[in-house]
């Protein structure tokens, strides 16, 4: 029998308040131990209004009660008022995933019944909390995650475009590449300002698109009415107004970067001010934009959704199990099987995904992984697998400030290759398909 041995401490916590969390109100539970009595637990419940006032007065009462944690459930947004404020009422507040304190199946659910089931949970150390980055890197994240959905928004109002000149016979997206680029741009303009004549809207071609002059007049000739002109205009209109937004949210992003400092072992340090010995986001940005598949935008995003401290995170192992990018564990009896990851973090998962699939593309040593995997496992795995290099790449150059990229190159597998191991996978390859395999040594 095999003893376990814990010197940490179990983490029961001797006064907690957990509160479960609507729109309008919040139902707080506080457990803490009988004043006289030993062993006995006084609990209190009441609703509390999830207005400013209502939630300053809720943290002024826990604070008085002296409680530990406060722990409350990830119910959409409404959780972030009753977080923030009682965050910065001094309390340790913790935000735990509904998932992991469901109540036990079959028993009566209310608001009550919850608040008391989730705060029995925490004084007894039985949750674990999420990850809640320091108010800078929230900032940030509200930042790169709204510039995202602007970009998402952008590219539909493009494809709009296309499909209004679609409607008019207007065949210029199988002749151009890029719709939107200056040749591109130029025509739609022509087109929303009133030109009707193909030949001369192909005169705007610019560049190695003066060559395809015949194909863009015979693209160009259509159906093209006043209708489409109008809502083409909208239509671009739009575009642009989104385009502004963007870069207006590129330089707020770079600039809240020159705010965020790393975590160093001087004083400071702690997101909210620069330490000693460290060094800023967009320094620590321009670092990761040497990964191959990692652009400027891309180290952002993963900046301010992983934060700038991995003191959260104490290996790489538990940074890729957060962003759930390894197979989750089902071990019963003597056997040992994997399972599905998880959701995890969309807004990273889709950075590193774009990330993995450029890098998939280039003649380095993610591109080789990437071409190694895809052969026995398929593109979607393949992916996954680049993806997870690139995020312990990026743990450890967040967390060794001296720390740099070095290209191990595409060929690092075959010269770090075992030649025995590769003669028996080649020989049992050939035997597989019925042939007889003799091995003689190359005379020099």
């Amino acid at each position: 029998m095999e003893e376990l041995r814990e010197d940490h401490d179990d983490g029961t916590v001797a006064r907690v308040a957990a509160i479960d969390i609507a729109k309008a109100s919040g139902m707080v539970c506080l457990r803490v131990p009988h004043d006289t009595i030993e062993g006995r637990r006084v609990q209190q419940v009441w609703t509390v209004a999830s207005t400013t006032n209502a939630i300053l007065e809720l943290g002024d009462r826990l604070v008085c009660q002296g409680v530990e944690r406060v722990v409350m459930e990830a119910t959409g947004s409404y959780w972030r008022p009753f977080f923030y404020l009682l965050e910065g009422r001094g309390l340790d507040c913790w935000l735990v995933n509904a998932r992991d304190v469901k109540n036990v199946p079959g028993r009566p659910k209310t608001d009550k019944l919850d608040a008391v089931w989730l705060a029995k949970l925490a004084e007894r150390g039985m949750v674990r909390a999420s990850f809640v980055p320091p108010k800078p890197v929230r900032q940030l994240r509200d930042f790169t995650r709204t510039r995202t959905v602007f970009v998402q928004e952008r590219t539909r109002h493009k494809h709009r475009v296309d499909k209004a000149l679609q409607d008019a016979q207007i065949k210029l997206s199988g002749v151009v590449s890029d719709l939107f680029g200056v040749s591109g741009r130029a025509m739609l303009d022509a087109l929303v300002a009133g030109e009707r004549n193909s030949r001369a809207l192909a005169e705007l071609a610019k560049g190695n698109l003066v060559k395809k002059k015949a194909a863009l007049i015979e693209a160009l000739t259509g159906q093209f009415e006043d209708h489409h002109a109008r809502l083409l205009r909208v239509l671009l209109g739009t575009v642009d107004h989104l385009t502004a937004q963007i870069q207006q949210l590129d330089h707020l992003i770079a600039q809240t970067l020159e705010e965020i400092a790393t975590p160093g072992d001087g004083p400071g340090g702690t997101g909210t001010e620069p330490a000693a010995d460290g060094m800023s986001a967009q320094v620590l940005a321009e670092r990761l934009d040497a990964v191959p598949g990692i652009g400027p935008a891309t180290a952002q995003i993963i900046l301010a959704e992983i934060g700038t401290d991995m003191s959260r995170f104490p290996t790489p192992e538990h940074l890729v199990s957060w962003a759930k990018l390894c197979p989750r564990t089902i071990q019963s009896g003597a056997k040992n099987t994997t399972g599905p990851a998880g959701q995890g973090n969309p807004w990273l998962k889709g950075a590193l995904g774009e990330a993995a699939n450029a890098a998939a593309r280039t003649d380095t040593f993610l591109g080789a992984r990437y071409r190694r995997i895809v052969k026995r496992r398929g593109h979607a795995k393949a992916l996954v697998a680049v993806a997870r290099s690139i995020l312990v790449i990026t743990w450890h150059l967040i967390n060794d400030p001296d720390a740099s990229y070095q290209e191990l190159g595409s060929d690092w597998h075959r010269r770090h290759l075992d030649p025995a191991r590769k003669t028996r996978d080649l020989v049992r390859q050939l035997q597989s398909l019925g042939h007889q395999v003799t091995l003689e040594s190359a005379t020099a």
